[in-house]
């Protein structure tokens, strides 16, 4: 085992650029592969579980150009144009990738598999896969491994039993495809990183309060996309900065998505400036 030392220090002075945001990270390599063209993207996560979304688009026929870099290059297919996998797809340790990528298979001409490791496999899947079943999903299994027979899914009205944006934006991808508007409506407000995306590329989607509607069919555009920096990553230099008097940090490119701006928030309330 390595040995870390800490050593104290007197305050904090800087300027810090954060990783890609996580989060989004995901969504834009999901987004870009279903969209018809090529995508540059920028800024993205060098992190395992983002690692694991490229890989599973890869699997699935997407030339992606860049893999380990902070930029990628995707040639998207559209809607239609993912392949089977010749193999099990594994999501390693991201949540994210499973729960999203459920509703993305979950509409093609094809069968899959997808599992992750041993800490995955003991996550409960259940609150993604009974939405998708009433699209008309045929999906075996509750927890890793999901075995998904790709189906023509059918548009519904849906209600979380929790916020969710795993949950309510498998459904929103799934509704990429659906024949109808899909609906999904949550008890309170979730990040809403794939909304916002959805929008950028052009989709048939509207934000009304809890509720968001998308009408299925049509393609998304393919954009430039830019990833800002992880605002999880920077509440730790904030805190820090906060702490020891005397500091300074300066925090670039950070994504301000209101959704996400929950930590900057209480620390004005406590008197952070």
């Amino acid at each position: 085992m390595s040995e870390i030392r800490v050593r104290p220090i007197r305050h904090l002075r800087g300027e810090i650029t954060l990783p890609g945001d996580k989060s989004i990270s995901h969504r834009a390599i999901m987004l870009a592969s279903l969209a018809r063209g090529r995508t540059l993207v920028s800024g993205i996560s060098k992190g395992e579980d983002v690692l694991k979304t490229v890989s599973a688009f890869q699997s699935m026929g997407i030339e992606i150009k860049g893999a380990g870099s902070d930029s990628l290059t995707i040639q998207g297919k559209g809607l239609r144009g993912l392949s089977q996998p010749g193999e099990i797809i594994d999501c390693g340790n991201s949540g994210t990738t499973i729960r999203l990528l459920s509703g993305i298979l979950a509409a093609q001409d094809f069968s899959s598999t997808i599992t992750g490791d041993e800490s995955l496999r003991t996550r409960p899947m259940d609150r993604v896969v009974e939405p998708l079943e009433r699209m008309g999903a045929k999906i075996e299994g509750r927890f890793a491994p999901l075995k998904i027979e790709g189906k023509r899914l059918k548009a519904i009205s849906y209600r979380t039993p929790v916020p969710s944006a795993q949950v309510k934006s498998a459904i929103l991808l799934a509704g990429l495809y659906a024949q109808g508007k899909t609906e999904v409506t949550e008890p309170a407000r979730s990040r809403n990183h794939t909304e916002r995306m959805l929008k950028y590329l052009e989709t048939d989607i509207e934000v009304r309060d809890l509720t968001v509607s998308i009408t299925g069919g049509k393609e998304l555009v393919a954009k430039l996309i830019s990833i800002p920096g992880d605002i999880s990553s920077a509440s730790f230099f904030m805190v820090g900065a906060i702490l020891l008097s005397g500091s300074h940090v300066k925090l670039s490119g950070v994504g301000l998505n209101p959704a996400r701006t929950g930590v900057i928030d209480i620390l004005k309330r406590m008197g952070a400036v």
